[in-house]
């Protein structure tokens, strides 16, 4: 059990971002103030915030447990986020802000026409619902394990803090709050890394040395496998998710359309990028020295604990008064700054997607109105998610989280990078490789993930020799190059005029070749 002090401090940082709602709320006025900040905010600001958007409480827990077990691998997927940045920021920025009013798919349904757009903002909302219940169930179980408080009764309180600040206070609310829970993310886990190199007798060296013998800043195998989970698979993985996070996750494209003009746009995602990288890598070297401190002070775990929950037991166990309450604060934060924002976006699509083509002549009052019962009913809903965790139970989270993504993602990044690269693709083309992907994901589900019946778990569809092995991460994969080059070919067979070129990436060439 922990003091009153850092009670205190856990409850005071709940309450300051209901306040910070508060705060906010008497400029909430209109849709573009609710949901993009009135395109004011300022770059180093909307930096912070999508960098405190990637880092949930998923990165301060579970890349400790994932180190702590194994080594850095998951590392990997991030570690593509800035080749892919670098290579592809500097078209995708100015294309969503001078094409889309507020939600990324509107881009797809210029592109593709309105069955893109539909399938798209579906496919986002299914995968950020199930990422949404999963950051609320671990922070609330590690909270549970700080506390001593029941985890629903932490899932419930923690989701009307976080509704009442969405609901109130708007994109602005949310990215001034995601700065100050940034800097106590960033702060929590220097503290902690700090104290697991300086704890050990012998120190920064002696824990490096323990670590490199027992090869746990690593980042393989490096086997050309793809049924296992090696190198190959997370970089192939990385590539695809940092297109789909910085080029079509309505998270992120909200973001660039607050920023106060292109420049100040391509600033924030740099900075977003360059934060989150190094505290990916800090979370991964926790888990390590976590490791290497049990190792080597002797100090016993209970029995049966599991990775993911040694972080959790190390903070509970080892840090001082006021840090400890800091710490915990810092987990609540880092699930915070990352649910907000999910509901902010999903009200936000869930406006212009659907309410708007249905209510052409509706106010921009009934509108916002709209926006905020979607807020309400997204979280309600993402509460009833993370309760359903407690009652299933949670068992390798990290690796849902993942595999969830690859499920979900349904070949977003497919259809973006084939409208983008591609002015002879056509609507016809890629509804046939949508079609196709759909099959495939079928498939690949129903051959590879078993499911208890009472009698042990079992396939739903065995096919024997011909199922689905290759590790799941692959199938997101899979399914955007599927829709890229099945999209791609099947456009062939069908005569229509070129694509605009302002909304492909030869638009932009063309414009660059202009200014020179």
């Amino acid at each position: 059990m922990i003091h009153w002090i850092d009670y205190t401090i856990v409850a005071l940082s709940v309450v300051l971002a209901v306040g910070m709602g508060v705060f906010f709320a008497h400029k909430q006025k209109d849709t573009s103030q609710y949901f993009s900040g009135g395109g004011k905010v300022p770059a180093w600001a909307v930096g912070m915030s999508i960098f405190a958007t990637l880092i949930s409480s998923v990165t301060f827990l579970a890349y400790p447990g994932a180190a702590y077990g194994g080594n850095w691998i998951l590392l990997v997927q991030g570690l593509m986020v800035p080749v892919v940045l670098l290579a592809m920021i500097g078209v995708i920025v100015p294309l969503f802000r001078h094409i889309i009013k507020l939600s990324t798919y509107e881009y797809f349904e210029r592109r593709f026409g309105f069955f893109a757009r539909i399938y798209s903002s579906v496919a986002f909302s299914l995968g950020h619902f199930s990422k949404m219940g999963t950051v609320f169930f671990l922070v609330a179980l590690a909270l549970n394990q700080f506390m001593g408080i029941d985890v629903s009764t932490i899932i419930v309180v923690l989701g009307v803090a976080i509704i009442l600040l969405t609901l109130l206070g708007g994109m602005e609310a949310i990215i001034w709050m995601d700065v100050v829970q940034g800097f106590m993310l960033i702060g929590g886990g220097l503290i902690c890394l700090c104290m697991l190199l300086f704890l050990p007798e012998g120190g920064p060296a002696q824990v490096l040395d323990v670590a490199f013998a027992n090869n746990k800043i690593d980042v393989g195998p490096y086997d050309w496998d793809l049924c296992e989970l090696t190198f190959l698979v997370m970089a192939l993985n990385g590539i695809f998710y940092a297109v789909q996070k910085y080029g079509t996750d309505q998270t992120i494209v909200q973001r660039y359309l607050a920023a106060k003009d292109d420049k100040s746009a391509k600033k924030a995602a740099y900075i977003g990028v360059l934060l989150s990288v190094p505290i990916w890598t800090m979370f991964m070297f926790i888990g390590t020295g976590l490791f290497v401190f049990y190792q080597v002070t002797g100090n016993p775990l209970p029995d049966g604990i599991k990775a993911d929950e040694v972080f959790p037991y190390f903070i509970s166990t080892q840090l001082p008064v006021g840090v400890k309450g800091l710490i915990i604060s810092a987990v609540a934060a880092a699930a915070i700054s990352s649910l907000d924002s999910d509901m902010n976006c999903l009200s936000a699509i869930c406006v212009q997607d659907y309410y708007v083509r249905f209510k052409p002549n509706s106010t921009d009052k009934q509108r916002l109105r709209f926006g905020r019962w979607i807020v309400v009913l997204s979280g309600i809903a993402s509460v009833g998610i993370a309760l359903l965790y407690v009652s299933w139970g949670g068992e390798g989270v990290l690796g849902a989280v993942f595999g969830l993504y690859a499920i979900f993602s349904a070949g977003i990044v497919g259809i973006f990078l084939l409208g983008l690269f591609s002015r002879r693709a056509n609507k016809q083309g890629l509804y046939i490789g949508i079609a196709v992907a759909v099959i495939y994901t079928a498939y690949a589900v129903l051959t590879s993930s078993k499911f208890d019946f009472g009698n042990g778990k079992e396939l739903l569809l065995d096919l024997g020799d011909w199922n689905f092995t290759h590790h799941k991460y692959m199938l997101g994969v899979y399914s955007h190059l599927i829709v890229l080059v099945v999209g791609y070919v099947a456009s062939f067979f069908f005569k229509t005029p070129l694509a605009d070129k302002e909304l492909t990436i030869w638009g932009y060439i063309e414009s660059k070749k202009h200014k020179a």
